[in-house]
């Protein structure tokens, strides 16, 4: 009879069947549902089902938007957020005071700045560089928005990938490294 996989099969069910009807009430206190719905309760007419039901549960705000980064073989945090509805493949750098695009992602995101555009001297781990200055509408990573941010546009050559600078970090809630993985509140 064990041998049977058919009856092995239903005998499962029984026992999950059995389990599910006994521990409903746990499980729905455990999940924090309070009582678990009766089949009176779900047949019920309107008025019946608005006094059985438990009183509404206080208002709490939503939760601010977090999203946790693992660190790449290399120990980098690489996101692809979207900069005004186009993605981007960038580095988050903590030690950046400001986004950073590269030219060639500048130039997908429609930014063009011109030769005398290029005012600002950035001191960077290869040495100093001019950059223009532009503000980003927004960018959102995963439910994270952050509007306005601050950025600069380098030259060709000078980065080899975008960064996602402190002057979007600074905007968030928070956010901390831990074992290997970044979490970003919103």
């Amino acid at each position: 009879m064990a041998q049977n996989p058919v009856v092995w099969a239903l005998g499962i069910a029984a026992i999950a069947s059995l389990s599910a009807v006994g521990y409903g009430g746990r499980l729905a206190d455990w999940v924090g549902m309070g009582e678990a719905p009766s089949a009176a309760s779900m047949t019920a007419s309107p008025a019946t089902a608005r006094a059985n039901e438990p009183p509404a549960a206080p208002f709490r705000p939503a939760e601010p938007p977090t999203l946790t980064v693992a660190a790449d073989y290399r120990g980098h945090y690489v996101v692809h957020p979207s900069i005004d509805n186009f993605r981007v493949q960038m580095l988050v750098d903590t030690g950046a005071s400001l986004v950073a695009l590269t030219a060639k992602d500048a130039i997908a995101l429609g930014i063009r700045p011109s030769p005398g555009d290029y005012k600002m001297t950035l001191s960077t781990a290869n040495g100093t560089v001019k950059g223009a200055r532009v503000t980003l509408r927004e960018i959102r990573l995963g439910s994270i928005l952050v509007r306005n941010v601050e950025a600069v546009v380098l030259p060709e050559g000078a980065l080899s990938m975008s960064l996602l600078g402190t002057s979007f970090l600074a905007k968030l809630r928070g956010y901390e490294v831990q074992t290997g993985r970044m979490i970003l509140r919103g």
